[in-house]
Formats: structure tokens, C-alpha cells, sequence
């Protein structure tokens, strides 16, 4: 039976550059944290160890969100007032 997850990797080879296939492979599965994954699984990992990078990865997750949202505003186009705090 097919795991779901794998289902929809399929890269194709174009000119006979398998190099090039591996590489959009590698970054598709880098994007999707599959080899993080991997890399985690590998060795047991003590709870404590657990814990720290769960709560790590949810304060960067917190962090990036707020800062994607700063960002997001500063670009913002449109405004009334296109430079609010400078009168």
C-alpha cells in the first residue's frame, strides 16, 4: 500500500538530468520538512530534549508570524495617510 504522503512527489526527468531531478526533489522535500523529520526519528530523543524544541518552534512560529504581519503592514499600499506619524 502507497503512504498518502509520498504520493503526489513525482519528479520527472528531463534530458537525462538526473542531477537536476534530485536537486527538486531535495528542495521539495526540504520545504515539507521531510528530512527534518527524518533526522529526528533517527535517534531517540530524550523528552526533555522534546519538550525545548516544541516550545522553541512555537515561539518562532509566534515570532515569524508577528513579524510577517509587521511586515505586511509597513508594505501596505493604499492608505490615507501614506506617511501616518510624520505630520
Amino acid at each position: 500500500m502507497r503512504h498518502v504522503q509520498f504520493l503526489a512527489r513525482t519528479v520527472m526527468v528531463q534530458n537525462n538530468n538526473v542531477e537536476e531531478a534530485c536537486r527538486i526533489l531535495n528542495r521539495i522535500l526540504g520545504k515539507e520538512e521531510i528530512f527534518d523529520q527524518f533526522r529526528r526519528t533517527r535517534f531517540y530523543e530524550k523528552p526533555y530534549q522534546v519538550r525545548r524544541r516544541v516550545n522553541f518552534e512555537k515561539c518562532k512560529a509566534i515570532y515569524n508570524e508577528d513579524m510577517n504581519r509587521k511586515i505586511q503592514f509597513v508594505l501596505r499600499k493604499n492608505r490615507v495617510d501614506p506617511f501616518p506619524g510624520c505630520s
